[in-house]
């Protein structure tokens, strides 16, 4: 459906609209190097606990620096994890060996890359652009407001697409010194403006080369146990529990998972600045739109 302006608006009222919105792309511009600088790789970094609240099964920390974690010191006391002999407890220390892979936030390397063509966009509108060419100023906004739009949802990882399916993503052994033990995923990634981290011990699903004995036999044939006979089936401990990934080439289950989160105070300043953008850019494509007298879409809502 149309919009139209009533009473009916002076003839240049359109070119005043588009001039002034592309000087306000100059203000935008100064959010979009805030949000850029917020993400730089500047030291000392940001250093944040990652710790279960309620239990001992994950203490430590890791450090970010721009796009990377360059530091990283965790302690597991996970049940289903084996530990070296004598300690309760597996220790992860990100390598700083020369050479070593390193640990990149994917999703943080998208935000910056896009907040870049976002810059980029308002360079070209601001030095190349018509003031009163409405279409152009239009257009432009438009792309801008995806840009932002898609940038924000990045930082806010709604989803395994967003933040890396964890049995394809899943840090490197080499990342760690020593290497981490064998089936233990570690996956790191933004949801919220947060750092979560997924730890997840694995089970090949591969058959044991020992031959189950007849009584092993019927339980696995039947798929109860004698505890399950007895007071009913378990509680699933996780939302993955009996499903099935291939992880490194080889079908697993997920025996233990683990997960916790850090607030990063300065991603949770970039998703501000992000959203006011967004919003602010909206406001302008809505005036142009009335007065262009464009139809609503619900692309543009």
């Amino acid at each position: 459906m149309a919009t139209w302006a009533y009473p009916p608006l002076p003839p240049d009222s359109l070119e005043r609209e588009a001039a002034s919105a592309l000087d306000s792309l100059a203000a935008l511009r100064d959010g979009l190097r805030e949000c850029a600088a917020l993400l730089a790789p500047k030291e000392p970094g940001s250093t944040l606990v990652l710790s279960s609240l309620r239990s001992e099964s994950v203490k430590g920390f890791v450090t970010r620096v721009g796009t990377k974690i360059v530091k990283g010191d965790i302690q597991l006391r996970l049940s289903s994890l084996a530990s070296a002999r004598g300690t309760p407890t597996t220790r992860l220390c990100l390598s700083n060996t020369p050479g070593a892979p390193e640990l990149v936030l994917k999703q943080l390397s998208s935000v910056r890359d896009l907040i870049n063509q976002s810059l980029d966009v308002v360079d070209v509108s601001t030095w190349t652009g018509d003031p009163l060419d409405a279409s152009f100023i239009f257009g432009q906004l438009h792309l801008l407001h995806e840009t932002i739009t898609e940038a924000r949802h990045m930082l806010k990882g709604e989803s395994d697409d967003v933040q890396g399916k964890w049995w394809e993503t899943s840090a490197e052994e080499d990342m760690f010194d020593p290497p981490l033990p064998p089936y233990l995923s570690f996956h790191l990634s933004i949801a919220d403006s947060a750092l979560v981290l997924y730890l997840r011990t694995l089970d090949t699903t591969a058959p044991s080369s020992h031959a189950p004995t007849a009584f092993a036999t019927d339980i696995s044939l039947t798929g109860f146990n004698i505890r399950d006979r007895l007071f009913g089936p378990r509680h699933r401990p996780h939302d993955e529990m009996g499903d099935i990934f291939v992880w490194k080439g080889e079908e697993v289950k997920v025996k233990e998972k683990i997960r916790v989160e850090s607030q990063d105070p300065s991603l949770m300043a970039v998703m501000a600045k992000l959203t006011a953008l967004e919003h602010e850019v909206m406001k302008w494509l809505s005036s142009l739109k009335v007065l262009m007298g464009t139809e609503d879409t619900d692309s543009d809502s």
